[in-house]
């Protein structure tokens, strides 16, 4: 080895040592070529030949640097140089240099490496000079706040995912706050985070998860829609309506609520009618849960109808009311949301909710009669479901009240006029209606044979609007409004002005007032002891000052129906005082007379009105009903007590043409003449005979045969004038039942009016002229009469007798009537017939009587006109009635006897009041001494051609 250094000194090489001190700049380094290294690899190396060779190299190679090898090598040569030899030796010191090149090579490539350690080593050293000052300092800073950042992030992201998979308790505690719109709001934020976080798997599972619950919103939300049908909520149902425009679902929304309104109405009247059903079943076994809702119907009893009506009647009011609310809701919604906004993005947002707002107001509008016209079908079923014909009166009037309420809900509801409820309710009250007439007619007649007109006691400011029946008459005026709204309406102007929807949109049903009407429903009409005094006045005679004054006063024996008072004619003593003689009174107060059968015909006529006023359809057939309940009292009244064969020989015109037409139209019509006869049904056929009644008969306890109570004045005046009296209340009830009755059907009211109410009156005269034909002896005036002289010669000054017996007769009918109206209050009108008739029959007599003078002469006739001047002295003492009734029909007869035969011509001509015997003995007795027999015979025929006229 020290040989290989000293020759590689000796040829300018330096060991690895050296040169490593003396490499100090980097770049001395020479690093081997590629293609030295290559030839390195190429050449096999044997190091035990290679380290043989290098052994072999002289030692002198490796004495000092100063050898000089060429000169070495030079002297060496033998003197004879051989070719091969030196060739040889020349390859040898090749072998032997190459050997140490590559040894130097190799020695080089340590150096280098040992180099390139200490500048790796130096590199380091300063790395980790760098790495303490730069980057673990600033860069360790740097990566440590991007590390904070991120996992800020990530914690603010976890903390999202946390509260979105806690979500879905929070929603449902907002579900229960019943907090829609919050509910939708939060899920869809959540919806939308989740989209943000989607790239994370649990996220994946959340946002389906969130889908899931979204729907269920919808589901509870359609619950929630529901709810509104039944009981309105303002707050409830803004929820509603907010949570469906944040899913942009309004159309559908408003579809969904029609659609749960008419399941309301289906499930309502189910319910409550099912409920009624079932708790009048019983225990019967029948499965009334899975019936159809109109057979249903069909298992009401009667007992429960008119309650299971009312709650269904009710239960409809909330729902309709419900969907009035909601109405209103979207009006006052509508306004909110009209003012303009200048933002186009706005203005495109406007023009959506336009168009839902169009599309909500059409589809309400459309809904009312929808609506209505569901609630018309179910309560028609129900209507018809049952045979109401035997329902009681009252609680058929019930009915017809809440059906005619509903029908008013219906009109204020849709402006409809609720023609499926009239049909139905129509046929069932024209069933109900012809039933009750009958059984009601039939009822008149046995009250009618089993009256005694008696007089019924009641107060003297009594008025039909105080009985029960007419009480819907005083609440209000209107005909076109239910007894149950006038209740209501008739507490103030104001409130009258008020809608249904108006009166009860906040609290209160308007199907509540029937029970409360039939609590307050209160009746005082009866004097308390039959006189409303317990002091009785006699026989009073009282004046009045004038005749015209009478027939308006007896009108007004009740309450002013406008102001509540009593006339003070009712009270005043003054008054009483100032009554004429022939008004015979026994109460200090003038009650109307009627009996307890004309107060039932009075209750009669109010429930027949409460119908139709309730229910317009029929009203021309229930007042054709009310005018054969008064045609059949008139002819009752008239069958009992007017009936006689002798009017038409009277000659007095008791029976006018006018009435005379009326009781024919009313027995023909309504009186089944057959009933009782031998041939009945024979005539006629069965359906005529069902809408006739037969002919009422007198009670036998009525006698109108006795003398001494002046041939049933009492029965007679309580009868007539209670027929008077019903007549009065029918023409005070004209103008109501004219606004009620069709216009087609007016004619027969007026007609029913002019020719049967107002001849009621006219029955006075028949009547009471049977008891003035047999209260004075006209008979025996006549025989009196005959016995006196008129052909004297003298001018008597004394009358005759028959005149003082027939004064006395007078006198003692006058005392009867006093002794009569200590029962019965004789009305003036009465009395005046009475004395009338009397003083007509009387009058006639006297004519009569001086027809049947055989002889007289002038001072006879001066005797006539004595006795008669006697007589009419006489009696306008006793009556005040003027100017005495046929008074110059006497005169007239008495004065004919004065005539000229010219004169008598004439007056027979223009006197046909007197009869054929009475004109005849004109002829005969005053001119017979006068005149030819030719004349007379004149006369006579002039007589026989009189056509005389029918009274």
């Amino acid at each position: 080895m020290q040989k290989i250094k000293s020759l590689m000194a000796r040829q300018g090489l330096k060991s690895p040592q050296e040169s490593m001190a003396d490499l100090s700049p980097v770049e001395n380094l020479r690093i081997p070529s590629k293609e030295e290294l290559r030839e390195l690899r190429e050449q096999p190396i044997d190091p035990q030949a290679e380290q043989e060779i290098i052994d072999s190299i002289e030692e002198i190679y490796f004495s000092n640097d100063s050898f000089d090898m060429v000169q070495h090598e030079l002297e060496k040569l033998p003197p004879e140089l051989n070719l091969q030899e030196l060739e040889e030796y020349r390859d040898k010191l090749k072998r032997q240099q190459a050997a140490v090149s590559e040894l130097e090579r190799v020695t080089a490539l340590q150096t280098n490496l040992q180099l390139a350690a200490v500048i790796c080593t130096n590199a380091r050293r300063q790395l980790s000079v760098s790495k303490e000052g730069f980057t673990e300092a600033s860069l360790g800073l740097l990566a440590n706040q991007r590390r904070r950042q991120l996992l800020t992030g990530l914690l603010k992201s976890l903390r999202t995912i946390k509260t979105l998979q806690r979500t879905d308790v929070r929603l449902s505690e907002m579900l229960e706050e019943e907090d829609y719109p919050g509910a939708i709001q939060l899920c869809l934020e959540c919806q939308k985070a989740a989209s943000t976080f989607k790239h994370y798997s649990c996220i994946s599972e959340l946002n389906s998860k969130l889908q899931d619950t979204l729907e269920q919103i919808e589901e509870q939300l359609d619950v929630a829609l529901s709810k509104t049908c039944k009981h309105f909520d303002v707050s409830h149902y803004t929820k509603v309506q907010l949570a469906y425009t944040l899913l942009g679902k309004t159309q559908t929304a408003m579809d969904q609520l029609h659609m749960h309104f008419t399941q309301a109405i289906h499930n309502t009247v189910f319910q409550v009618v099912l409920g009624y059903v079932e708790l009048c079943a019983g225990n019967a076994d029948t499965k009334f849960q899975k019936m159809q809702y109109k057979d249903l119907c069909t298992h009401i009893t009667l007992d429960s109808y008119i309650p299971c009506l009312t709650d269904l009647c009710k239960a409809l009011w909330e729902v309709m009311l419900s969907y009035h609310r909601t109405m209103q809701w979207h009006e006052a919604h509508d306004k909110k949301e009209t003012t303009p906004t200048p933002d186009d993005a706005a203005a495109t947002e406007s023009d959506e909710s336009v168009v839902d707002r169009s599309y909500v107001k059409k589809k309400l509008e459309h809904g009312l009669t929808r609506i209505w016209q569901d609630v018309q079908l179910k309560v028609k079923a129900y209507i018809l479901g049952t045979d109401m014909s035997n329902f009681k009166y009252d609680d058929f009037i019930v009915v017809l009240d809440v059906i005619s309420r509903l029908m008013q809900v219906g009109e204020e509801f849709c402006g409809s006029k609720s023609e499926v409820l009239q049909e139905s309710i129509k046929r069932q009250s024209v069933n109900y209606f012809k039933n009750y007439h009958r059984a009601r007619l039939e009822e008149l007649r046995m009250f009618l044979e089993n009256e005694t007109w008696e007089l019924c006691p009641v107060k003297s400011n009594f008025n039909i609007a105080q009985l029960h029946e007419f009480k819907f008459m005083g609440q209000c005026r209107s005909p076109s409004v239910s007894p149950s709204r006038q209740a209501v309406s008739s507490t103030s102007p104001a409130q009258e002005e008020q809608s249904l929807f108006q009166q009860y949109l906040q609290e209160g049903n308007p199907f509540e007032m029937h029970a409360e009407n039939k609590e307050e429903e209160t009746e005082d009409v009866l004097a308390s002891n039959g006189y409303e005094s317990d002091e009785l006045e006699k026989s009073v005679y009282q004046d009045y000052d004038s005749d015209s004054d009478v027939p308006e006063e007896l009108k007004q024996d009740y309450v002013d129906e406008q102001t509540g008072d009593v006339p003070l004619k009712s009270v005043s003593r003054e008054t009483i005082r100032s009554k004429k003689k022939s008004d015979y009174n026994l109460n200090k107060t003038n009650a109307p007379i009627l009996t307890n059968t004309t107060l039932n015909v009075i209750r009669l006529v109010g429930k027949y009105m409460q119908m139709m006023n309730i229910l317009k359809p029929i009203a021309f057939d229930v007042i054709h009903c009310v005018s054969q309940l008064f045609d059949y009292y008139l002819y009752a009244v008239y069958t009992f007590f007017g009936r006689n064969d002798m009017y038409e020989s009277s000659g007095l015109g008791l029976i006018s043409s006018r009435l005379r037409t009326t009781l024919n139209r009313i027995q023909e019509s309504l009186i089944d003449m057959e009933a009782v006869g031998e041939n009945a049904g024979v005539h006629g056929t069965a359906e005529d005979r069902k809408e006739k009644v037969p002919s009422p008969h007198l009670s036998q306890l009525v006698v109108l045969t006795n003398s001494g109570t002046l041939y049933g004045l009492a029965q007679r005046v309580v009868a007539t004038e209670s027929l008077v009296f019903l007549a009065e209340q029918f023409e005070s009830l004209q103008s109501h039942l004219d606004t009620m009755m069709p216009a087609a059907k007016k004619p027969f009211l007026q007609q029913f009016y002019s020719q049967t109410v107002s001849t009621a009156s006219e029955l006075r005269k028949p009547i009471y002229w049977i008891v003035a034909a047999k209260a004075i002896d006209y008979e025996q005036m006549l025989l009196m009469m005959a016995g006196v002289k008129w052909d004297i010669r003298d001018i008597m000054s004394q009358h005759n007798v028959y005149v003082d017996v027939l004064l006395k007769e007078f006198e003692q009918f006058n005392k009867r009537l006093g002794d009569v109206s200590r029962h019965v209050r004789i009305p003036l009108p009465v009395s005046n017939v009475l004395w009338e008739h009397c003083i007509r029959l009387a009058n006639r007599t006297l004519v009569e009587g001086y027809a049947n003078v055989k002889k007289c002469s002038n001072e006879g006739r001066a005797l006539m006109q004595l006795d008669f001047q006697q007589f009419l002295m006489k009696l306008e003492k006793l009556t005040d009635l003027r100017p005495i009734p046929d008074k110059e029909f006497v005169e007239t007869y008495i004065k004919a006897y004065y005539l000229t035969e010219n004169d008598m011509e004439q007056f027979i001509k223009n006197h046909r009041e007197y009869s054929m015997k009475q004109l005849a003995n004109l002829v005969n007795v005053c001119l017979g001494s006068h005149i030819n027999k030719k004349a007379r015979q004149k006369l006579l025929a002039a007589i026989d051609d009189i056509d005389r006229p029918k009274r």
